[in-house]
């Protein structure tokens, strides 16, 4: 089955990769984990423990070809990823709505906007003036460090970048406009703490 992104390109499935068996494999960090394999299993176990509702939002497929082998059986032989129109995680706590991206970066020193689009900002815009919670959850992989920036500081960067400023904001940057989430067990990212000092704070 062929999958296609907005702009045409295939979609190339990457070889999986073999994790070694040494000790290091076991590491506290788990370096060999995604940040969205994370967040997924911390969003779990706050719906198992009666914490959150939230989830990773679908990637929309249109697909444009399609199989019938069989009466009872499709299969789907291709088909694209359309553009996505908002972010990437939601769900409710304590009442409230929760909304945020979640990306990643290999650079030391600073946080390209590029991985941001201009749909994403202005849904996150929307959410806020709603007085919903929205935010992003920075993960810089080289050093395994995880921030969680509100959206409203994230918009004054976005804004400084339109006015021909800088593309990125700087690791000082999101260390003084950021909080730091602690690599834990379970749940590994509990960016929940965070929400109840943004609840706190504002609400």
């Amino acid at each position: 089955m062929a999958f296609h992104y907005p702009n045409g390109r295939k979609f190339m499935p990457q070889p999986a990769k073999i994790k070694p068996s040494h000790s290091k494999e076991m590491s506290y960090s788990n370096r060999g984990k995604t940040l969205e394999d994370d967040l997924n299993e911390t969003n779990q176990y706050y719906l198992t423990n009666g914490i959150a509702v939230i989830h990773k939002k679908p990637t929309p497929i249109q697909i444009v070809d399609v199989h019938y082998p069989k009466r009872s059986a499709a299969i789907i032989k291709e088909a694209y990823f359309k553009q996505a129109s908002t972010t990437d995680y939601n769900g409710v706590y304590k009442g409230k709505y929760i909304d945020f991206e979640a990306k990643e970066t290999k650079s030391t020193a600073s946080f390209p906007l590029k991985n941001f689009h201009d749909h994403q900002i202005k849904h996150m815009q929307a959410v806020t003036a709603q007085g919903g919670i929205a935010f992003v959850i920075m993960r810089f992989s080289i050093t395994d460090t995880i921030y969680l920036m509100p959206a409203k500081e994230l918009f004054v960067y976005w804004e400084r970048m339109h006015a021909g400023g800088r593309k990125s904001i700087t690791i000082q940057e999101v260390e003084t406009t950021s909080t730091k989430i602690p690599l834990g067990f379970q749940p590994r990212i509990d960016y929940i703490k965070v929400i109840d000092l943004l609840i706190k704070e504002n609400f």
